[in-house]
């Protein structure tokens, strides 16, 4: 992939807001620093910027050479919320808040827009209409791109079409991937309990055990994809998390089973 030569000149710059993003992680509906940090980059390079949209968005503005009068529009899309989980890493730029750490790259994606950004600011004559930078909150379960919506996203910015990508670590360097259709799943979660009677475990048949009965359900779950969905169709479903017992010699009254269906 060809690369413009002033997005190259902007490399180290943008490197260095994305380690900044990243050790600075921020959780959904939390990311007023990073919105302060994209704001102030979208402001010092001329570029309208609306604050408050899903709480924590950030819209910036570019009308090309037009002013806008065509009234021809796009949005660009970055996701800024990080994980609730901790980073290991030992680099410099690693989190520096314990329990956070942008895991999946969004901050990766901000910078990525960011550079889009300051390159599109700085060559407005090259197009016509209006590209709407949207940085949005609260990806990870949040439900931020609704919010953003509901606050009135596509009533004050307008917009044809909206473009997005996601990292994808794997594939090769300077390389992207397209396709028809759907290319990421809707992510759900469930919850499960099983009720039993618990008591002492040296008297088994005096319990309703709910062990068993969760284990059953757990590889009876991974035959849903197997056994019911076409092989040629996408599908996950994983129990993630188990929660029963809290002592070797007691049977407990419930086990809490609970995952991810895609």
């Amino acid at each position: 992939m060809a690369l413009l030569q002033e997005l190259l000149d902007s490399a180290p710059e943008i490197t260095a807001l994305r380690r900044d993003i990243h050790a600075h992680p921020e959780l959904c509906f939390e990311e007023l620093r990073t919105a302060d940090l994209v704001a102030r980059q979208l402001e010092g390079w001329g570029i309208a910027v609306h604050r408050g949209l899903g709480r924590t968005g950030v819209v910036g503005t570019i009308h090309g050479r037009d002013g806008g009068a065509s009234g021809r529009a796009v949005g660009l899309r970055a996701d800024m919320d990080a994980l609730p989980m901790q980073e290991f890493n030992t680099f410099e730029h690693a989190s520096r808040h314990a329990g956070k750490m942008h895991a999946c790259g969004h901050d990766g994606h901000v910078a990525m827009l960011l550079a889009a950004a300051q390159y599109l600011a700085a060559h407005r004559d090259s197009f016509e209409g209006t590209v709407h930078l949207i940085f949005q909150p609260a990806e990870e379960g949040g439900g931020g791109a609704r919010e953003m919506v509901e606050d009135g996203l596509f009533t004050q910015f307008p917009m044809q079409a909206v473009f997005g990508m996601h990292n994808w670590p794997g594939m090769k360097a300077g390389t992207m991937a397209v396709g028809p259709g759907p290319a990421m799943a809707s992510s759900n979660e469930f919850r499960i309990v099983v009720r039993g009677k618990g008591g002492h475990a040296a008297m088994p048949h005096m319990v309703i055990d709910p062990l068993p009965v969760a284990a059953q359900l757990i590889l009876g779950l991974q035959t849903i994809v197997s056994r019911n969905v076409k092989p040629i169709e996408a599908g996950v479903v994983s129990v993630t998390m188990v929660h029963a017992g809290e002592a070797t010699n007691v049977v407990p009254d419930s086990v809490e089973l609970q995952g991810t269906v895609r």
